[in-house]
């Protein structure tokens, strides 16, 4: 698999010199098959704006699954461009949950945005994605429910037949217990998700010292899924979802205090070969 990396900032896009090398746009990452262009999105944050970067002038055909949907996991989906085409196909699935195309146009329909899903060109569909393991675009799709607050969200498990990515974008492990450190329980679910996968994406907003004052904030602090990782024997990591505040120079210092090579903070624009 090859993973693009179009968005890896959370809850505010943040445009600006000092958000440059890591990136301002939300979350947004495209999975590709060997050889192949991206047919599996995960999150249509602002990321999902910068799509040609990967997929170029032609027309997507695949499917975009959502964590959840609040407004920075939803963000770029009118302004899909290669989605937004005659002769285009888009299937969007959220957590599993009754009448899902209403849920998307309380946040994508007159008087809140000018037009809603219905109105992009090309055939897309909006789908309630049941917990379990599904199969879609090629990829063996796990979702599971991860506590955050606000809303039914998932997270990932996706493969190849080959290689293996878990993707929790947004995930608050504290709100169900401290865990032996301090994070956040290491619980049954985020364990599942990441037991032995190849690459690990997961939500890091949070410096511990930010996390002592909002572990109910639906968030964790960057120690966690160095913490989950270790205990899953993930492969690699990447550490996502960055703070809208957190500046270029801010991440180069954490970056510089990690002492695994294997696990680094997520760079816009980036692809990982998986």
């Amino acid at each position: 698999m090859r993973i693009h990396l179009l968005g890896t900032r959370g809850s505010l896009p943040t445009p600006g010199p000092e958000f440059v090398r890591y990136g301002g746009n939300t979350s947004c990452v495209a999975v590709a098959r060997d050889g192949e262009l991206p047919s599996l999105f995960l999150d249509a944050g602002t990321g999902l704006a910068t799509a040609t970067r990967v997929l170029g002038d032609i027309s997507f055909e695949g499917s975009i699954l959502l964590g959840h949907v609040h407004w920075d996991h939803v963000y770029g989906l009118p302004f899909f461009r290669n989605g937004d085409r005659p002769d285009a196909r888009v299937d969007i699935y959220l957590p599993g949950q009754d009448e899902p195309e209403a849920v998307l146009r309380r946040v994508m329909s007159p008087p809140i945005f000018p037009i809603d899903i219905q109105t992009l060109r090309g055939n897309w569909t909006v789908n309630s994605l049941p917990e379990g393991t599904s199969h879609i675009e090629g990829f063996a799709v796990t979702a599971l429910d991860i506590p955050h607050k606000g809303g039914r969200s998932f997270g990932y498990r996706i493969s190849d037949g080959h290689s293996s990515l878990a993707y929790l974008s947004d995930h608050d492990p504290y709100s169900l217990g401290p865990g032996p450190s301090g994070n956040g329980e290491l619980h049954e679910t985020a364990r599942q998700l990441a037991d032995g996968v190849d690459l690990l994406i997961h939500d890091s907003q949070y410096t511990p010292a930010e996390f002592a004052e909002r572990h109910d904030w639906g968030h964790c602090s960057y120690l966690y899924p160095i913490e989950l990782a270790q205990a899953c024997n993930v492969k690699r990591s990447l550490l996502f979802h960055h703070d809208p505040g957190r500046t270029d120079p801010q991440l180069d210092e954490m970056a510089a205090a990690l002492d695994d090579p294997n696990i680094e903070f997520a760079v816009e624009g980036t692809y990982l070969d998986v």
